[in-house]
């Protein structure tokens, strides 16, 4: 019996299996490229139920439609093995293979049973985090962090799980500590960047996240193209909050868009970041045209509703026909998806996806109306707090474009009472206090803007 790097039995026919399996392990847990050196230990070990259960793992993480049947010959040789696995092995195996089945919530419920017994096991912590997060389920996925956190306390992986999974829940507090702790053990720690990212953009404290993505992102080297560019995206988000969004284009063609444009997160963050630059303002040229293109392949792909609600988005904008043909697909998958993931397609997916289209067409109403009956609920479609604000500043769009202004007022101070830093607020806020016949709240807008050396009133 041979041992992996947390001193856990692994059933191997040799150590380069082992070394393979810890290689796409820290690989993983790090966001580092290298994760696929898993896939070569199954190849080269067939009978290794660990190295195929986690390289059929690894194709469902490529989230694309045809990803189950990418992992099926890894795990039906994982399934072939386990007989003669430890019992971790065997859960491992269950778990991937009711996650490649469609099986979700019985995904999540061995993983979690897996990790009470063995919670050193941090490649299906992370999986089910990742499960948890696209479910909407903040305190599963704290949940989760719990269960790891004191068996793996001296890594710094464990605290950057526990500090998104804290944020998430709208404990900040407890967030910073576990992401500065992450930081602390190892410097290039990209998922306590992000989650102290997230901390610094619910505060509203723009000044501080920007200092701090600055002090950090010379260590966002041989990052896989996620995590590279999703630090990038948070980096242009302060930017947007700052007022600086004469240096994002430069952002989104070097850092965000590029880099792997075939994967599904490389290609919502580029969605994400051309429309929050046009909600406040900036012509983004004919980049929505090349984009499209990618976004075109998605018409049937409808691995989760929070990436499909941004694929049409982007369709929509760049005027492909292709995006009548995936509101009709998501429909009918609405009808058709299993019975646990139905309710957030039917009841939010899908009328949030005609009010997004209708936007990108330029129908404020029917934007206003769809996606109003979508916003209460919006967490069910999984995405984080920050990447779901997207539909929020389209929504806000939509309410003033159709006049709809108190509405609107309504939205802007809640937003300027908890993020007074945020740059972009200043000129909407005015504008709606002004089409309300209230010029005094529009000059006290404009003056606070000013104190604030926001660009266009300082």
């Amino acid at each position: 019996m041979l041992l992996d790097w947390r001193d856990q039995e692994v059933t191997a026919s040799s150590a380069a299996t082992v070394a393979g399996i810890d290689g796409f392990i820290q690989s993983f847990l790090a966001y580092e490229n290298g994760a696929a050196v898993v896939q070569e230990a199954a190849n080269a070990d067939p009978d290794c139920a660990l190295a195929n259960a986690y390289a059929a793992m690894l194709c469902m993480f490529m989230e694309r439609a045809d990803a189950p049947l990418k992992a099926r010959p890894y795990l039906d040789r994982a399934k072939a093995s386990a007989g003669l696995a430890t019992e971790r092995e065997r859960m491992v195996v269950d778990a991937v293979g009711a996650w490649v089945e469609g099986d979700l919530p019985r995904s999540i419920r061995v993983s979690e049973e897996l990790l009470d017994h063995y919670p050193r096991e941090l490649a299906i912590a992370k999986a089910c985090q990742y499960h948890h997060f696209n479910r909407g389920d903040a305190p599963g996925m704290l949940r989760v962090a719990h269960k790891i956190e004191r068996a793996n306390v001296e890594l710094p992986w464990t605290h950057g799980l526990v500090a998104f999974a804290c944020e998430q829940s709208h404990l900040l507090d407890e967030a910073e500590r576990s992401a500065r702790l992450a930081i602390d053990i190892r410097r290039k720690e990209p998922w306590a960047h992000h989650a102290l990212a997230h901390v610094f953009l619910t505060r509203g404290q723009t000044g501080q996240a920007h200092a701090f993505l600055e002090d950090v992102k010379d260590t966002w080297t041989n990052l896989n193209s996620f995590m590279f560019t999703h630090a990038w995206w948070h980096f242009a988000l302060v930017l947007i909050d700052r007022g600086g969004t004469d240096r994002i284009l430069s952002f989104y063609d070097q850092n965000i868009w590029g880099v792997w444009k075939s994967y599904s997160q490389d290609q919502i963050g580029a969605v994400s970041l051309l429309a929050r630059l046009e909600l406040v303002g900036v012509d983004v040229g004919d980049r929505w045209v090349e984009l499209g293109e990618y976004l075109a392949r998605r018409v049937d792909d409808h691995v989760s509703p929070f990436l499909s609600m941004q694929y049409l988005y982007g369709l929509g904008r760049a005027g492909r026909s292709e995006a009548d043909a995936m509101l009709a697909s998501i429909r009918r998958h609405a009808r058709t998806c299993p019975a646990w993931t139905r309710p957030a397609w039917q009841e939010v997916a899908l009328p949030a996806c005609e009010g997004l289209l209708a936007h990108a067409r330029g129908d404020g109403e029917t934007a206003v109306r769809r996606l109003g009956e979508a916003m209460p609920r919006l967490q069910e479609i999984g995405g984080s707090h920050a990447q779901r604000g997207l539909f929020e500043q389209v929504m806000l769009d939509a309410l003033i474009r159709t006049d709809r202004l108190v509405a609107a007022q309504q939205l802007l101070e809640q937003v300027r009472g908890s993020t007074p830093d945020r740059q972009p607020l200043y000129p909407k806020l005015e504008h709606v206090y002004r089409r309300l016949g209230l010029p005094e709240q529009a000059a006290r807008v404009a003056a606070a803007a000013k104190q604030r050396g926001i660009k266009g009133y300082a």
